[in-house]
């Protein structure tokens, strides 16, 4: 298994996954539990947050703003709130390392905030699109300028007075509505964000935890300006998108029976485990408990035969970081596999379709790029191959699982972008295959 620049340990590969374990917290509700804490007025603990180098940045760049976050080595948070006035142009740039979220949903808290606020990150994220959280956010008033003329970071932000407004975006991206509504909660009037579909929803769930009045209706969700979060301690469940790589070793090593336990199950995030029983995955979902709005449960996957399906443009906003692991499974399957859809992913850390496309081929599948996704035929047998992740975490991992059933050791280039979310992952595989 890797753990570094073209480097393998020796965790033994192809031992069956069996008992239980758990996930690092959901990187997407860690990073808006703490951009919530900092807009309400008093302290707050976040208990159970993402441990990986994305939610990192986040609570560095609040701190810079002016609520501080203090991180233990547990996952626990401690937020000093300022509510949203208290909040100060920031003494440096703001680097938001490798996560588009830091950097998407902070420029609508940057908007509303007096001064100039700086955002930039790492050669990745610098070469991602920006207009489509610029271009709705300038129509609230926000002043923002940067490279390419606001497409490209570093993003210059001179915050000040917003209006609300009815905004219709031409993508269905949480990130961006997440942008649209924190700029909202100080703007004046109403503002009202409308997707083409519905995206993962962790925003308007906390916002009307903390008892802030958002207002849903279909693909639309509206806040009026002039409200803030209440502070509150929050648990955050464990990161389904983390699971999955899990669930899905479990599903191709014969002989698995693995339990994952206290993962978010919101149904906006769940789409990859309705891929996998499409294809004859034998995924058992259980929901249990409910924290801040968000349904929490546990997954178990036994090892199971599978085969091809078609995965449409049909509600990819569900599964779309999940499709590289997917891919894998889609390798093993019997038969072929087409993903369309996809565009999305050649904007994501790296061009995910080429990335797996020639990964998947370096390893002894047989895989066809499209426009949009790739058509994978199966079963393949995996070969040993060195395997570029293109310094993307999730290509990194889907590989990491590929290399479970591999013939020959699969080595990873850019393992350490493992770093940004789930840097346990080894040690988790790990456990699941002592548990024999």
């Amino acid at each position: 298994m890797p753990v570094a620049e073209s480097t393998v340990t020796d965790l033994p590969r192809g031992l069956p996954l069996r008992g239980e374990v758990r996930v690092p917290g959901d990187k997407s509700i860690s990073h808006r539990a703490l951009i919530l804490s900092a807009l309400a007025s008093g302290k707050s603990m976040i208990y159970g947050s993402n441990t990986g180098a994305d939610v990192a940045a986040t609570a560095a760049a609040l701190t810079a703003l002016g609520s501080a976050c203090v991180i233990t080595d547990k996952g626990s948070v401690e937020v000093e709130g300022c509510g949203p006035d208290g909040l100060h142009e920031p003494a440096g740039i703001l680097d938001c390392g490798n996560s588009g979220t830091t950097l998407r949903t902070l420029l609508g808290v940057c908007a509303a905030v007096d001064g100039l606020s700086v955002l930039s990150g790492d050669r990745s994220l610098r070469a991602r699109p920006m207009m489509r959280v610029v271009a709705p956010l300038r129509r609230l008033g926000a002043h923002i300028d940067g490279r390419g003329g606001g497409e490209f970071p570093p993003l210059a932000v001179r915050g000040g007075r917003l209006t609300g407004t009815a905004i219709e975006t031409g993508v269905a991206s949480a990130q961006v509505k997440t942008a649209l509504l924190l700029a909202g909660l100080s703007a004046e009037g109403e503002t009202r964000v409308v997707e083409p579909e519905k995206s993962r929803d962790h925003t308007e769930r906390m916002l009307a935890a903390a008892g802030v009045d958002v207002r849903v209706d279909g693909t639309a969700v509206s806040v009026r300006g002039g409200t803030s979060p209440s502070a509150r301690d929050r648990r955050v469940p464990g990161d389904v998108s983390s699971a999955l790589f899990l669930i899905v070793a479990a599903v191709i090593v014969p002989g698995s029976d693995l339990v994952v336990r206290d993962v978010g199950l919101n149904p906006t995030r769940t789409g990859a485990l309705v891929v996998l029983r499409e294809m004859g995955a034998d995924v058992e979902i259980v929901i249990d408990d409910e924290w801040a709005g968000e349904p929490v449960g546990s997954i178990r996957a036994r090892s199971s035969e599978l085969h091809g399906t078609v995965v449409g443009p049909e509600g990819v906003a569900a599964l779309i970081d999940e499709v590289p692991v997917l891919a894998v499974a889609a390798a093993v399957a019997a038969g072929d596999t087409t993903f369309t859809g996809m565009a999305e992913l050649r904007v994501k850390e790296s061009d995910r379709v080429a990335a797996m496309v020639d990964g998947l081929r370096s390893v002894g599948v047989d895989a066809e790029e499209l426009s949009d996704g790739f058509i994978v035929r199966g079963p393949a047998r995996f070969h040993g191959a060195e395997i570029d992740s293109r310094d993307d975490h999730r290509v990194a991992m889907a590989f990491a699982v590929a290399d479970q059933v591999a013939e020959g050791s699969i080595k990873i280039s850019g393992w350490s972008s493992v770093e940004t979310s789930f840097p346990e992952f080894l040690d988790v595989l790990a456990k699941a295959q002592r548990a024999q």
